[in-house]
């Protein structure tokens, strides 16, 4: 947990169609890759969990 910014391994290294997220601590961040300094999300470790366990890959 060291609040870099990854982009899912699904992008295919075009960059500017993605969710990033960080890893924090106390939570998880969530950005648009195309608006970085937009606004983000803070979520906490168990909501990421639950979420990620709900996501489908298309």
């Amino acid at each position: 947990m060291n609040g870099e910014w990854r982009k899912s391994s699904y992008s295919q290294g075009e960059g500017d169609q993605c969710v990033e997220v960080a890893c924090l601590p106390q939570a998880i961040r969530i950005r648009d890759s195309k608006h970085r300094s937009g606004p983000q999300l803070a979520v906490g470790a168990p909501a990421w969990k639950a979420f990620v366990g709900h996501v489908t890959i298309v």
